[in-house]
């Protein structure tokens, strides 16, 4: 066969090459003492290999997890042990405190200032951080300071009742916080009792401060548990009122009481302090409703009903009496004939009185007489059939025409916040041009959309809410009698009392720590050297001995709980140690070279090489030439 000298050469090539690669890849392996350098040396063990290298890299990540948690824990617990510590020496306070025949007030106000100093200690406590500066019973939120004071004893949690989690192993995730509610909040109490806050929405500037009170009275306070109580400001004339009422069915405890600050409020057995200047909120204004011209007609003769519509509540009051003048109707309308069933019954259970000059209604509420006849029309002086009258929230005085179709005019109206625009482009020359120019078909949206109705004595809101007339001209003033340019004017009748500021009392079968400590402070702060302080103070101390017992099983549990989980971290370090022995095992027996056999290896590739050079160099030496 012949062959050519390129393809000696070829082939020489190709066997020194894969010859040099062969003893390369065998000193490789020799110096990096792994057997498979590529998928492509052994793509079953690459495989195996990978996941083997994924297993240690999440038992690394697992071990770190645990040396995090381990720190949490250990903070954690050493400062559940420093409350426990501080509970202790509060209950030895308490006890101590209990010795009422031989204290004196001067003592309890030593006693006092330890609880308070205590209460300090604690605070600081719960609101400790860990190393990378998050609060470690703040639940989710570690970012929030959990525990908040307001200076009036209450403390506000801002956590939440999520527990940080990390994992330990691929099946055991761990918690490695705990949060300030279950811990330090959420304690069972001996007793009913119940917790104070202001609302959100109060405005009062610096912010009043409702303080956190004391059950004087368990008997009085157990029958109204478990409903709450709202204590309400509101203004009358110049004074500050508070009304305290039952949440559940808004039935009145107190009743528009004087407002004075740092005074006891005592109420349903419970007993605490308003701190401060709370918002009053706004005046009701008075709805009046005004007889017209008054005419005489005899009802004696012809007995009449009519009907009197207030905040929803309707009435049905009888004239019989002869009316002459205004003063007659309005000892008709009084008349307490038929008692407990007159008409004056009835106009009281409405919230209205009556005088000559008209119905008053003092809450503020709009006046609807309906249902009459052309009698009462008559004696009324205005339309008291069907529908009948209402009361107005901003009467017009008109004073003088305009003709807006000549220049139009749009203002506003505005109700609650909500605003809309009224465009005025007729001519007006009396008060029933007036109302048609807002009855308009252009305007009747509007004016539905706020709720209003418009006659020729005024503007009429069905909510009672104020009405605003604003953005108008002159001109405008002329024809309503009101200012209506810049700001304008609001409602002059007819007001509804705007409430002010608003505290909660909500009843609770638990009581914090910080409450328990706080209250015994209160209470020995404002102790007195009278029997009946005393025996006041003995109660509360009981109460708060049985407390301080519940916050030391309350804590024992989650020291418990904390010690569980530590136990679990030690098992999952352990099972971790095992699963990467155990990986790093499988891992040299796929992976590591056998040094020997590749230096065998590597001097019969070595051997081959050399052979392959030195017969490469005879062959290549052969020509024809030489056999001439």
């Amino acid at each position: 066969m012949r062959v050519s000298t390129t393809q000696i050469y070829n082939i020489a090539n190709l066997g020194i090459g894969q010859a040099q690669a062969a003893i390369t890849k065998t000193q490789e392996q020799i110096a990096t003492g792994k057997r498979v350098l590529t998928p492509a040396d052994d793509p079953v063990a690459a495989a195996t290999i990978l996941q083997l290298n994924l297993e240690l890299a999440r038992t690394e990540q697992y071990k770190k997890n645990i040396d995090v948690a381990e720190n949490s824990l250990n903070l954690e617990e050493t400062n559940l042990q420093s409350i426990v510590d501080l509970v202790h020496r509060m209950r030895e306070q308490a006890v101590y405190a209990g010795n009422t025949a031989v204290m004196t007030a001067s003592n309890y106000d030593a006693l006092a200032a330890e609880v308070e100093t205590r209460i300090q200690e604690l605070l600081n406590l719960q609101n400790t951080r860990n190393a990378s500066g998050q609060y470690i019973f703040a639940g989710y939120q570690s970012n929030t300071k959990p525990f908040v004071g307001d200076g009036g004893g209450n403390f506000n949690y801002l956590g939440d009742e999520g527990q940080l989690r990390l994992q330990a192993s691929a099946s055991v995730s761990v918690a490695v916080s705990d949060s300030g509610k279950k811990a330090f909040v959420d304690i069972p109490s001996g007793h009913n009792t119940f917790n104070t806050s202001a609302s959100a929405a109060n405005k009062s500037n610096p912010p009043a401060i409702i303080t956190v009170g004391q059950v004087f009275d368990q008997a009085e306070f157990d029958k109204l548990y478990p409903d709450d109580m709202v204590v309400t400001f509101t203004k009358t004339a110049s004074a500050t009122n508070y009304t305290v009422t039952q949440k559940s069915n808004g039935k009145q405890l107190l009743v528009n009481q004087p407002y004075v600050a740092g005074v006891d409020i005592e109420v349903a057995g419970a007993r605490f302090k308003i701190l401060g200047n709370p918002h009053p909120g706004e005046a009701a204004i008075a709805a009046d409703l005004n007889f017209g011209a008054v005419g005489a007609f005899d009802f004696s003769l012809t007995p009449t009903n009519i009907s009197i519509s207030v905040g929803g509540k309707t009435e049905t009051l009888l004239l019989d009496q002869n009316v002459t003048n205004a003063t007659d109707l309005a000892a008709a309308f009084n008349s307490v004939v038929g008692a407990p069933n007159s008409n004056a019954d009835k106009l009281a259970n409405l919230g209205l009185t009556v005088d000559a000059t008209g119905f008053h209604s003092a809450s503020g509420q709009n006046i609807n007489i309906n249902s009459g006849t052309l009698n009462t029309d008559t004696a009324l002086g205005f339309a008291t059939q069907g529908a009948g009258t209402t009361s107005v929230n901003l009467p017009f005085a008109f004073t003088a025409a305009h003709d807006f179709s000549v220049s139009p005019l749009t203002f506003q109206l505005e109700v609650n916040g909500k605003v809309e625009s009224i465009t005025f482009n007729q001519n007006i020359t009396n008060a029933t041009d007036l109302a048609n120019a807002f009855n308009d078909p252009a305007n009747a949206a509007q004016l539905a959309r706020l709720g209003l109705t418009v006659t020729d004595q005024g503007i009429i809101s069905n909510s009672n809410a104020k009405v605003t007339i604003k953005g108008g001209n002159a001109f405008l003033d002329d024809v309503t009698g009101l200012k209506t340019q810049g700001l304008g004017t609001s409602s002059t009748r007819g007001l509804l009392i705007q409430p002010g500021d608003s505290f909660f009392i909500e009843s609770t079968d638990k009581q914090g720590l910080l409450t328990t400590l706080s209250r015994f402070a209160d209470v020995m702060r404002n102790v007195q050297d009278t029997p009946e302080s005393k025996a006041e103070l003995a109660k509360l101390v009981a109460k708060t001995l049985t407390n301080l017992e519940n916050t030391i099983t309350n804590l024992v549990a989650v020291q418990g709980e904390v010690g569980a989980r530590a136990n679990t971290l030690e098992s999952a370090k352990d099972l971790n140690m095992d699963i990467t022995l155990s990986s790093k095992t499988v891992l040299a027996s796929l992976e590591s070279v056998d040094v020997s056999e590749a230096s065998i290896q590597l001097s019969m590739q070595t051997l081959i090489l050399n052979a392959s050079h030195q017969s490469f160099a005879k062959v290549s030496q052969l020509t024809l030439f030489s056999y001439l």
